[in-house]
């Protein structure tokens, strides 16, 4: 069983900054890549950013510049610097891995975190 504990979510106004975390544990065989996806209301869950074990990273169009994924290999973390926040930044942060848990005979899947909220006013 993996475990995503997320962290760091909250109200903050228009141009300032957030620091997520999340944090893996339980029965992990292998990380191919951790990232966060996000959820507004009323719209489809979209790639914030993501980060493989090797270090490669991705961002989402509309957070390019703004927003920094990191990631802690030795601790199973990964931290999202979120600077310059907009309103339409608002919604439910999801942390994400793509991994194997357990045993190397399990197959690479997803697995998602609880989700934590940040809102973001004008």
């Amino acid at each position: 069983q993996v475990q995503l504990v997320e962290s760091g979510g909250g109200l903050v106004q228009a141009g300032g900054s957030l620091r997520l975390s999340c944090a893996a544990s339980g029965s992990i065989f292998s990380i191919n890549a951790m990232g966060w996806y996000r959820q507004a209301p009323g719209k489809q869950r979209e790639l914030v950013a993501g980060i493989t074990s090797g270090g490669t990273t991705n961002y989402g169009d509309s957070v390019k510049g703004r927003f920094t994924i990191s990631r802690d290999n030795a601790k199973n973390t990964v931290y999202l610097e979120m600077n310059s926040l907009k309103p339409g930044d608002t919604g439910v942060y999801y942390c994400n891995l793509v991994g194997r848990g357990g045993t190397p005979f399990r197959p690479v899947r997803d697995y998602w975190g609880q989700g934590t909220q940040v809102t973001v006013s004008a």
